[in-house]
This record gives structure tokens, C-alpha cells and sequence, in this order.
């Protein structure tokens, strides 16, 4: 089995910038199409971003424009830019990936990372 590993999450002004990787545990498998999730205290987890493996994006509404997904398939990572970031993108933020091995994919979710952005 394979596991999702994000890091890059943090403490940051208002205006600041983090990146957040995610990165599949066992070189065997292959990350296909991946998302970013969210979840802030008290609500329900939310869609931020994703991208196949081609590279077509797409992203919530919310983080257009201020935050960028991208993937490097030779590392078999994906990324999240954050620009510009605001208070109420404090989250915790979870990636979800279509892992291939062995000609099956499984679909899986990481333990998440901390974003904290103060005002």
C-alpha cells in the first residue's frame, strides 16, 4: 500500500505564500489525476484544486487566481502554490490522488497539513 505525504504547510502572514507537496510513498506507484482538499475548523472539507496527469487544472472558485496546482511526474509529485494568501484559507489541507500500480488504481487521501495564515 501506498501513502500520500504532504508538507509544506505552516504559519504565515496575511499576503504570504506557502507550497505544499505531495509526494507517493513507494516509488511503485504511480500518481494519476490529484486533488487538493480542505478543511477548516467547524466545516465541511472542500474541493481546492486538481489536475491530471496531463496537466489540465482546475480549481475552486474560492483560490482562482491566488493559487496555483502543478505536478512533476519524473518525481511523481504534486504541488500546491499558494500566493496571496487570506485568513480564511486556514485549513487543514489534505491531497487525494488515483495511485497506479500494477495495472490497478486506487484512489487515496493523506494525513493533511496544517496552513495557518494570521491577520
Amino acid at each position: 500500500q501506498v501513502q500520500l505525504v504532504e508538507s509544506g504547510g505552516g504559519l504565515v502572514q496575511a499576503g504570504g505564500s506557502l507550497r505544499l507537496s505531495c509526494a507517493a510513498s513507494r516509488s511503485t506507484f504511480s500518481i494519476n489525476a490529484a486533488n487538493w482538499f480542505r478543511q477548516a475548523p467547524g466545516k465541511q472539507r472542500e474541493f481546492v484544486a486538481s489536475i491530471t496527469r496531463s496537466g489540465r487544472t482546475n480549481y475552486a472558485d474560492s483560490v482562482k487566481g491566488r493559487f496555483t496546482i502543478s505536478r512533476d511526474n519524473a518525481k511523481n509529485t504534486v504541488y500546491l502554490q499558494m500566493n496571496t494568501l487570506k485568513p480564511e484559507d486556514t485549513a487543514v489541507y489534505y491531497c487525494n490522488a488515483d495511485a497506479i500500480s500494477g495495472g490497478y488504481t486506487t484512489n487515496y487521501w493523506g494525513r493533511g497539513t496544517q496552513v495557518t495564515v494570521s491577520s
